[in-house]
């Protein structure tokens, strides 16, 4: 079997095809791809791909994860992860990049960290306000700036009453002037 070509120099050296179950624990150097299914704990510095027919379930600890497929669990990554259209992310996801497509279903957490170079080590807020332990990036306002509790609503006044009109005097039949 020949080496396929995928980017940036890396070789698929690992393929679980599609109609093949695998379950256990896989260290490896290189690229995961996943067309069936897998179960357990995945451990490389390199990239894994979960196909669009392929499915996960399992921690998953990589450079790059590309999802297309299922992935149930956790996914921990040092440089990236993109879920595809195609893709089903039923888990957490820790990352310093996360690329998201039109039409992903995702249901977990995100927390977005620092690159794996820097040396605050510090997370970025995700939507749901999660962070990472860590000291405070430089873009974030300083405790001191952050309110601490929501501003509180200045008590409104009653709504007042419309003014009523003056009282008429009784009218006397048509036509007959006072």
């Amino acid at each position: 079997m020949s080496d396929t070509h995928i980017s940036d120099d890396a070789f698929i050296n690992s393929i679980i095809g599609e109609g093949t179950r695998f379950k256990g624990e896989f260290d490896l150097n290189g690229l995961l791809r996943i067309d069936g299914d897998f179960s357990g704990v995945i451990r490389t510095k390199g990239k894994v791909l979960v196909g669009q027919n392929g499915r996960a379930e399992c921690t998953l600890h990589a450079g790059t994860v590309v999802i297309g497929g299922v992935v149930r669990g956790e996914v921990f990554s040092t440089e990236k992860v993109i879920i595809l259209s195609t893709g089903l992310m039923l888990g957490n996801v820790t990352t310093p990049r996360l690329i998201v497509e039109e039409g992903v279903i995702l249901n977990g957490s995100c927390t977005i960290t620092a690159p794996a170079g820097d040396a605050a080590g510090a997370a970025r807020p995700t939507g749901n306000g999660a962070r990472s332990s860590g000291a405070r990036p430089e873009w974030a306002p300083s405790p001191r700036e952050t309110p601490r509790e929501p501003p509180r609503e200045t008590p409104r006044e009653p709504p007042r009453e419309p003014p009523r009109e003056p009282p008429r005097e009784p009218s006397t039949a048509q036509g007959q002037k006072k």
